[in-house]
């Protein structure tokens, strides 16, 4: 198994969504102990000592995000789930909502109770039907019990919460461009300085956090930072839910507790590759993140992929990033080179336009990698994709741009191979054999 749990520490039945069952395995508890005994500051510090790093992909420290907000300065303050999962490969904060929906509101008024929020959003994307429908229920069941509103639980403390939903653009998961959709105008992102937690909102200090991290928050409250130290690694404490996919035997949401073997993971409780094949890459958090091989990563055999495991430190190592938790797994057999147009088409798609190196950049690619796989690819289309996607890097507000770049090196580096038989053969090294 993948070790001891945070999030998942229940069996799923037809009712766990509900009131009434959160409630019988400890809901809402660890708001009545901090309403009861606790001051804001020390729910930050509490965060702060955890060590809870975001789960959104980025791995920023929580507790320092928080203390950017000083919550008795006497400006409204807001807090924002980020449930817009659009990161493919990436459904972990899915299964949150349709299954516990009620420790992530718990734990958003445990964090509007420490920052001094008044009105706090989760923000969701619209494709999401069952679990914005899960989300509220819960949130009608909460405000009926009066776990929001005015004098919370007769305390002093006052909350209302909203349920904004997107309209399918990729990059409202980035928090500066999810703010300018609440807010109604165009979803760009923003250029920083200023931070959020010093102009966010409706121009007021702001927290956006991840559903998966801020879901955290209620087990930590309840059972302490401590608690939460003894899970994980000493940089890496805690779990993380994985969305696994692709050719893998039993795909699904999984709570590892960081540090975990990778090998064990992918061949023991995932089953292994589907059918038996051979394994040939991994993405391990949504295709933002490095597609790692054999070369790279050492994940092909259990053998191979003994000195690796599951955290932050050393997927850095490897070249990649745990980032939001969406791992897909490539068996042998997989054509590289039509992977690669599958994801630059996304990234052209989703590009919302504001930066040029962007726009044109994803586009660019998009277009030389369809020519690629029509059959009218040139030697020099391979040296083409590597400059714009160094073009590309670190020139744009978000990360979009840089994303698609490292996508393209990065499958260019490692399976150099199949690009130049594609464009010498005018077909996939794999044409028999295309998933």
């Amino acid at each position: 198994m993948t070790g001891r749990k945070v999030l998942m520490d229940f069996e799923v039945t037809p009712t766990s969504h509900s009131l009434d069952d959160y409630r019988a395995r400890g809901g809402y508890e660890a708001l009545e102990k901090a309403l009861r005994t606790m001051k804001p500051r020390e729910v930050t510090q509490e965060i702060v000592d955890s060590g809870l790093q975001g789960r959104g992909g980025a791995a920023f420290p929580a507790g320092r995000k928080w203390q950017g907000i000083d919550p008795d300065d006497g400006q409204p303050h807001y807090l924002i789930a980020n449930a817009d999962e659009g990161e493919p490969g990436t459904f972990k904060d899915r299964w949150v909502l349709e299954y516990t929906p009620h420790t992530l509101l718990e734990s958003m008024l445990l964090s509007c109770y420490a920052l001094g929020v008044r009105h706090c959003f989760v923000y969701i994307r619209g494709e999401y039907d069952l679990p914005w429908r899960r989300l509220d229920a819960a949130v009608e069941e909460a405000y009926a019990a009066g776990y929001f509103g005015e004098n919370i639980l007769g305390s002093d403390f006052s909350c209302d919460l909203f349920v904004f939903r997107g309209a399918g653009a990729y990059v409202c998961g980035e928090a500066s461009s999810l703010l300018g959709s609440i807010e109604g105008t165009r979803a760009f992102p923003r250029n920083r300085p200023p931070r959020m937690t010093v102009r966010g909102l409706y121009q007021a200090p702001t927290v956006v956090n991840n559903v998966e991290t801020l879901a955290t928050i209620a087990w930590i409250i309840r059972n302490g930072a401590s608690a939460f130290r003894e899970v994980g690694t000493e940089k890496s404490p805690g779990t993380r839910l994985i969305s696994i996919s692709g050719h893998i035997a039993r795909p699904g949401v999984y709570e590892v507790e960081l540090g975990y073997s990778w090998a064990k993971f992918l061949h023991e409780d995932c089953g292994g590759v589907l059918d038996g094949r051979p394994l040939k890459a991994v993405i391990p958090g949504g295709i933002s993140s490095q597609v790692l091989t054999g070369k790279d990563a050492k994940v092909l055999t259990a053998g191979e992929v003994e000195g690796l495991t599951l955290d932050h430190e050393k997927l850095r190592s490897a070249g990649s990033s745990l980032g939001s938790g969406g791992m897909i797994v490539i068996a042998e057999g997989t054509c590289m080179v039509r992977l690669l147009q599958i994801m630059l088409r996304f990234y052209h798609h989703e590009s919302c336009g504001q930066c040029t190196p962007c726009r044109e950049g994803t586009g660019w690619m998009h277009r030389i990698i369809d020519r690629i796989v029509a059959g009218d690819g040139r030697a020099e289309d391979l040296e083409r994709l590597n400059y714009i996607a160094g073009f590309n890097d670190g020139t744009t507000i978000c990360g979009l741009g840089d994303a698609a770049g490292y996508a393209a090196t990065a499958m260019l580096d490692n399976f150099r191979d199949e690009f130049d038989y594609f464009i010498e053969n005018k077909r996939s090294k794999f044409a028999g054999n295309l998933e």
